[in-house]
């Protein structure tokens, strides 16, 4: 892993380690400037009663000399590590990013947000933290190369000294990485926990509110957070073990070279500068020496972070685009051909069964018609309106676009010729303009209040504070709902796409405002042509107006037709849209629609009338 940072990265690594080796050779040099003061000055000094101006200047001058090349060093050192560290970490982000976006949605549907959150942030952070001390440590490796050498140059026995210190530091490293490594995973992987709770009770405020489980919420949260402050506290009682024993082993080092050394110097094999400096060689070799121990520190939690992040970028599922463009500037809309499709979706674990959603699904939406969906929940409409747009692919059979299988087109091509609105409309929180345009070329103020006439959706965006302008807040919270699904749809439209899917994307709109919205789709009052339609639809107005009706049931299409055929010959169809237009006139009766008033917290109460 550190070699991959370093591969990404060597001009930035090269700068930090050569700060590094400046610093760690000035620090050595400094040990032998400060033994020649002592030895050739303040010894002289002593003996003669005087000091020396010339002498004394010229101390003064190397040790000020080696303090600013150390500041250099501490410079380049920081500075580059610092900004290989920031570059990788924001490198990555992106990576994990996109490839979020890359993979499917089965994918999206077996991990948690929370853990996705958790992957792209801490994770991403915690795999690149051994970056700072690295260059740091690598200097210091180059430094103690050369201490030993001198050491060795020095004196043979204050040599081995050094050597019997160095190796126990790296031992006593080895073991505190190894017994860290699990604490360091266990924590990450509760991070991502206490995240994926936290995103969970926030995202689902609505129901813990309505239900009344903010304490059960509360307490889930709670025990889920005790359990990572215990894991903390486990690493921070290993490394509150382990510090005072790395911090004591060179001072051990240091009074050992001064025992050695004192028997030497008795001996006549050193003198007293060269007593000095290796005394003061060790003493200021302690905390460079500790950078060694940071990166090793640091891995066991960095290793667990890297995991997971490979776990993302690793990830198969890939749906890859074809290089088929379709014609942009097409007036007429396109057909839409379902041939013989059989799809199931993949199971949460592997060792579980898949769950088999369609079979021997066929049909067409033919040029500028209208195709309505129909059937019982769990039917499969919605997974017919997915594949219809490409956000899965049918494990076998095809789905075309003017005759060209949906793989073979270019991601561009199919994003310009289809349009999905949602069962459940989501909005940005940001201007009514800008969940219009989404920064799409083409796509000016005319042609987002055109799109917005089109959804039903002029009126209440005109009577907005702002206009355009008015920010709609996170998950549009300022809107009801019947309006953010105008709101989408319009966003759908200001595409102009020659294929419409809604997935009853006009649940919460009131029946007259979407039997408008559809009539306006099927003949647009700008004169433009008419976009084909797939609408998953329950009410009797909208399934009315479609030119063809599927019944889908259990995955399979089971009668096709007019709504009038379909009624007076499919008993299963007749009592199904004669529940829902029964519901659909309770509902009507006791409640309105499309007049919601937004509250404070975020929720929304339909006002009766």
């Amino acid at each position: 892993m550190l070699g991959r940072a370093i591969r990404e990265q060597p001009r930035i690594f090269a700068v930090a380690v050569a700060g590094s080796v400046l610093f760690g050779s000035m620090v050595i040099a400094s040990a032998y400037v400060v033994g020649g003061v002592v030895g050739k000055v303040v010894v002289p000094a002593i003996e003669r009663g005087s000091v020396t101006r010339g002498a004394l200047a010229l101390a003064a001058a190397a040790l000020f000399g080696i303090s600013v090349l150390r500041v250099v060093g501490i410079f380049g050192r920081r500075l580059g590590a610092g900004y290989m560290q920031y570059r990788l970490q924001a490198a990555y982000r992106r990576r994990v990013t996109r490839r979020y976006l890359d993979l499917p949605l089965a994918w999206h549907h077996r991990n948690a947000t929370g853990t996705l959150l958790s992957n792209a942030n801490s994770d991403v952070e915690a795999a690149w933290y051994p970056i700072a001390p690295l260059p740091f440590a690598v200097g210091t490796l180059v430094m103690l190369v050369g201490a030993v050498v001198s050491l060795f140059l020095t004196d043979w026995a204050l040599a081995l000294v050094g050597l019997a210190v160095f190796p126990a530091l790296f031992a006593l490293n080895v073991v505190y990485s190894r017994r860290m490594a699990p604490r360091q995973a266990r924590a990450q992987r509760l991070r991502a926990e206490v995240s994926g709770i936290a995103h969970e009770s926030f995202d689902g405020a609505l129901v813990v509110k309505t239900m009344g489980r903010e304490a059960q919420e509360t307490a889930r949260f709670a025990g889920r957070a005790g359990e990572l402050r215990d894991a903390l506290i486990a690493v921070g009682r290993l490394r509150g073990v382990f510090d005072p024993m790395l911090e004591t082993l060179p001072s051990l080092g240091t009074l050992a070279v001064l025992v050695v050394g004192a028997i030497r110097l008795n001996q006549g094999a050193i003198d007293v500068t060269e007593l000095v400096s290796v005394a003061f060689l060790f003493t200021v070799l302690a905390f460079p020496v500790r950078a060694i121990g940071w990166v090793l520190a640091e891995l066991p939690r960095s290793v667990a972070g890297w995991d997971r992040v490979r776990r993302v970028l690793d990830a198969t599922g890939d749906m890859p685009y074809g290089t088929t463009v379709l014609d942009p500037a097409a007036p007429a809309p396109a057909t839409l051909a379902f041939h013989d499709v059989h799809f199931g979706y993949e199971p949460a674990e592997a060792h579980l069964p898949g769950t088999q959603v369609l079979g021997e699904v066929s049909f067409t939406v033919p040029a500028g018609r209208t195709v309505a969906l129909v059937g019982p929940t769990g039917s499969g409409k919605s997974t017919i309106a997915s594949l219809a747009v490409r956000l899965v692919d049918p494990h076998t059979g095809t789905v075309t676009l003017d005759g060209v299988d949906l793989r073979e087109l270019t991601a561009a091509s199919l994003a310009g010729t289809v349009a999905l609105v949602a069962q459940v409309p989501f909005v940005f929180d940001d201007t009514v303009r800008a969940n219009i345009t989404l920064d799409r070329a083409g796509i000016g103020d005319e042609e987002v209040w055109a799109a917005l006439r089109l959804a039903e959706a002029d009126g209440f965006v005109a009577a907005l504070p702002d206009g355009l302008d008015t920010m709609v807040g996170e998950r549009g919270t300022s809107l009801s709902g019947g309006q953010r699904q105008r709101l989408t749809l319009a966003r759908a439209l200001a595409g102009r796409p020659r294929l419409l899917v809604l997935d009853d994307a006009t649940s919460a709109v009131d029946p007259r405002v979407e039997a408008a919205i559809l009539a306006g789709l099927r003949a647009p009052a700008d004169g433009g042509a008419p976009a084909s339609i797939l609408v998953v639809a329950y009410r009797r107005a909208t399934i009315a107006l479609a030119d063809e009706v599927i019944y889908v049931e259990q995955g399979r299409v089971l009668a096709r037709g007019t709504h009038a055929e379909l009624l007076a010959t499919v008993p299963g169809y007749a009592d199904l849209v004669t529940a829902y237009e029964q519901a659909e006139q309770e509902r009507e009766q006791n409640r309105t629609y499309d007049e919601v008033t937004p509250l404070t917290s975020g929720l929304e109460i339909e006002v009766d009338r």
